[in-house]
């Protein structure tokens, strides 16, 4: 009985401290339901913070860039030609400028403005890509709620830091692009983590539904992101990115006092779906609550989880995808702001919340995706339908978003919900497949890693799209909208093996069903 009281103690010295506490005020152990229902709240509130945090720099862009691509002042009208626009050059004139068009921030507020802005979101991207792919084989090796704790704490801290510069009149480039890097270092941190957790908690029978609707997580921080920014932006453009900021903080305290990473680490023996209830201590178990070092499962490599079957294609398509949907994040409310929509230029707070529609359709489409994924049980096909669906809507959005602002809303809607649904899909439900993908011999510990080299392999695309924006918008925003357009189709042709497989072995499930029915028993008359 030493050695059980000793086990009983360990695992209860692993449980999060928010755990123990709620269990101490129950006076019984959580059931496993209600540590899953714990692990897809925290989850949500986490990287709905993530997003809030990072959808703050699209608010602000006007704020800090508030000329219209053509040179002209989007608030006044101030008639100017591009050939005249483009030659000022001296601190003077820019603050001529700015007087005018009542905002700006040096250096922003020059010619050369929008092209630093998208050097922004390249900084961020880029870094995040890359220290995505890290953060999956550190996740797969340390306690994911330690980790998740400290990548939100320091994305927090370089959000807010990025919000100083307003109150501390810094003009420095270097300064935000700095800042910048080390918040996508941090934000790197999110994804792979939660993923796993998810996975480590949930089986695949209904994996799309459930990660379909529990990655409208990604969509609510848009939408909560731009409606703090957009209130606060009238006070001040640093309080949009400071207050953000804090609440990512406060959130990741919560995650260390309530997060359980897996059912292990909570005492419950996690059987074929991860469904079983808890078991008590004691109660004719043989398996050990702790396994020793050489029990444990090592982790799977990053060259090994690249071969696993589907990775790859899934991986490369979401490069695309994510193109598309990153543009629209960090430039929708730039491009609102800047285009006529039914005879006039809407203002900056408006834009930004007028923007949030697209995340709407957002997380329509991620879980129409996940339940059409799921009543198929075809990913593939399902993420390449929405691509080639998202091609249509991203041209009418362009060509007759501008006509009146109920068309614009509704184009804005569908768009969301098709550029969104397989983002959703790919980033959630496929890559926790893959991540326990029958090759691994039930190895678990790829959950991260798989993730990261998905998730980080379309966030590079995620970087490049914001930046060819920056450069391409100022000469038009058509251009952008046919780079947008072709991403889409490529997305969806990445996908055209796997769909093939899927569609042929649906064929074989429906023949191998018809000939059953022939073959059944024969009545007797």
């Amino acid at each position: 009985m030493g050695s059980l009281s000793e086990s009983e103690s360990d695992v209860n010295n692993r449980k999060p401290y928010g755990i123990r506490f709620l269990e101490w005020i129950r006076k019984k152990p959580l059931s496993y339901k209600a540590h899953q229902a714990t692990v897809l709240l925290v989850t949500f509130l986490a990287y709905a913070n993530y997003h809030a945090s990072r959808k703050t720099t699209s608010i602000i862009k006007s704020a800090l860039d508030p000329l219209s691509p053509d040179g002209g002042s989007k608030f006044n009208q101030w008639n100017t030609s591009r050939s005249s626009t483009r030659r000022l050059s001296t601190r003077v004139e820019r603050t001529n400028l700015w007087s005018l068009s009542s905002g700006g921030w040096d250096p922003f507020d020059a010619v050369e403005g929008t092209s630093l802005l998208g050097e922004l979101d390249l900084a961020f991207l880029g870094v995040y890509a890359g220290g995505m792919y890290f953060s999956g084989q550190l996740g797969d090796r340390t306690d994911l709620r330690i980790f998740l704790t400290v990548g939100m704490l320091g994305t927090g801290l370089f959000t807010s830091l990025f919000g100083v510069g307003y109150w501390a009149n810094i003009h420095v480039f270097c300064y935000y692009l700095i800042v910048q890097m080390l918040a996508g270092l941090f934000q790197s941190t999110g994804w792979p983590s939660v993923v796993a957790v998810i996975g480590n908690w949930f089986g695949k029978s209904k994996r799309g539904l459930i990660m379909g609707i529990w990655n409208a997580h990604t969509s609510v921080g848009n939408i909560s992101g731009s409606l703090i920014a957009s209130a606060l932006l009238s006070y001040g453009w640093g309080w949009s990115l400071v207050v953000p900021g804090l609440i990512i903080a406060l959130s990741g305290l919560v995650v260390f006092l309530f997060l359980p990473v897996n059912p292990e680490s909570v005492g419950i023996d996690k059987e074929g779906d991860g469904l079983s209830s808890l078991k008590k201590v004691g109660e004719g178990t043989t398996v050990p609550l702790l396994k020793s070092a050489s029990e444990i499962e090592n982790a799977v490599g990053f060259m090994e989880a690249w071969r696993i079957p589907g990775v790859a294609p899934f991986a490369f398509c979401l490069f695309f995808a994510k193109l598309v949907a990153y543009t629209f994040l960090y430039w929708l409310p730039f491009y609102i702001s800047h285009t006529v929509i039914d005879g006039k230029y809407l203002s900056s707070t408006t834009a930004g919340n007028l923007s949030t529609l697209f995340d709407m359709g957002g997380v329509i489409g991620g879980i129409l995706a996940g339940h059409i994924s799921d009543r198929l049980g075809a990913r593939a096909i399902t993420a390449a339908s929405f691509m080639y669906c998202s091609i249509p809507a991203l041209y009418c959005y362009r060509n007759y978003g501008h006509s009146s602002i109920t068309m614009n809303v509704a184009l804005m809607f569908i768009t969301g919900m098709f550029v969104n649904g397989p983002y959703a899909l790919i980033t959630t439900a496929v890559s926790a497949d893959l991540g326990t993908h029958s090759s691994l011999n039930g190895n678990s510990r790829a959950l991260a890693t798989v993730t990261a080299i998905i998730d980080g392999t379309g966030s590079v695309g995620a970087a490049i799209g914001p930046l060819l924006t920056g450069y391409l918008s100022t000469k038009s925003w058509s251009l952008v909208f046919v780079m947008l357009m072709i991403s889409a189709l490529i997305a969806g042709l990445f996908l055209t093996k796997l769909v093939i497989a899927e569609v042929n072995e649906k064929i074989e499930e429906s023949r191998s069903r018809g000939r059953i029915t022939t073959r059944g028993p024969v009545l007797e008359v």
